[in-house]
């Protein structure tokens, strides 16, 4: 039966989700069963189907199990459709769409994404719908600050210690137990989601140098 990825809670990103009825299917790889010899008897062998691990503190409330999303289920999806599946990621999913960035990801890397949350704690909700809708070329700088080459593990960013992002940034990458801190701001609350060539990091802030504008009204000033 087919799945839709949860809708958007923005408006602006309601406008920008696309027009389907129907959404992907959460795929695993398919056990394949043979059978045959001469003793007539059972020869099947089944293979074990792959297992993703992820790691963190938000991992526990992201799809598990045999639910549409379960990290197994997107390790076969180019990473712009991976990303629709994780529920806490439906504003970098959009900004992803907004700016014609999709083709980027599908070029062996890894994507620190922050959660809606973070957004929201970064940017006022005006300030969102610009990005968003008209002042694109600026988003697409800041999506790049959260872009790596390479389809790195987190234990392989916490080994190099710093990596530089595709924007040209440097950032630091320390180990916390199972998770890590990023830029000396941001903590991956859960990694090591699988796509095809790319590795998904959901982290809790936006790393960039965009100004915070969460908590101002449309002129600017501090809401009352």
């Amino acid at each position: 039966m087919s799945q839709t990825p949860p809708p958007a809670a923005n408006p602006a990103l309601r406008r920008l989700l696309p027009i389907a009825g129907a959404a992907l299917a959460a795929v695993l790889l398919v056990v394949v069963g043979s059978t045959g010899g001469s003793g007539g008897g059972s020869g099947a062998a089944d293979a074990a189907p792959a297992t993703v691990g992820v790691t963190g503190p938000l991992c526990g409330l992201l799809p598990a199990g045999s639910e549409p999303g379960n990290p197994a289920s997107l390790a076969g999806q180019p990473a712009d459709q991976a990303l629709r599946w994780i529920p806490v990621l439906t504003t970098f999913e959009a900004a992803v769409r907004a700016t014609g960035l999709a083709h980027e990801l599908t070029r062996d890397v890894t994507i620190l994404a922050p959660t809606d949350d973070a957004f929201a704690s970064k940017f006022s909700r005006t300030n969102l719908d610009e990005l968003l809708l008209r002042d694109t070329a600026r988003l697409r700088d800041l999506l790049r600050d959260h872009l790596v080459s390479g389809a790195l593990p987190l234990a392989e960013l916490v080994a190099a210690g710093t990596v530089t992002t595709v924007a040209g940034t440097t950032i630091t990458v320390t180990g916390q137990g199972q998770t890590a801190r990023v830029d000396d701001r941001a903590e991956t609350v859960c990694a090591d989601y699988q796509a095809v060539d790319a590795r998904i990091h959901v982290i809790n802030e936006v790393l960039g140098d965009l100004p915070t504008t969460a908590g101002q009204d449309d002129d600017g000033h501090p809401a009352h």
